[in-house]
């Protein structure tokens, strides 16, 4: 933000403190990994009443769309919808575009058949040592 010419003060605050207060800040960034589908994020974040909608976006045109993307099986007929989902929160202003950070995961190389999992489980029933 300070690149792009805004004065900020950044504190940062302890997790057991944030989450006291997490929908009374004026400003904060919030970090949503990745989720099966898209669309989970959408019904968690931005519709109406959802617990976790940290901006208190509400439209009526929104929640409707996530209701028809929600009965949607197939992905390719589901991406339509998703799109438009994403140009009506792009346009409310309600968002700051996501970016994408840097995923690591650490491991031996002679760890066998383990591969990251997008929401941090490790699963090591397919995973094994080489001698």
């Amino acid at each position: 933000m300070r690149d792009a010419g805004f004065k900020v003060k950044r504190t940062v605050i302890p997790e057991s403190a944030f989450w006291n207060d997490w929908t009374k800040y004026p400003f904060a960034t919030t970090n949503w990994n990745a989720r099966p589908l898209g669309i989970q994020t959408y019904a968690l974040a931005y519709q109406s009443g959802s617990a976790w909608n940290e901006t208190g976006f509400a439209d009526a045109a929104f929640d409707a769309k996530v209701h028809k993307a929600n009965a949607i099986a197939d992905p390719d007929q589901r991406r339509a919808v998703m799109k438009e989902l994403q140009v009506m929160l792009q346009e409310s202003g309600i968002i700051v575009q996501p970016y994408w950070r840097k995923l690591f995961c650490h491991m031996k190389p002679a760890l066998m058949g383990y591969q990251m999992h997008q929401a941090y489980e490790q699963d090591f029933t397919k995973a094994w040592l080489a001698a």
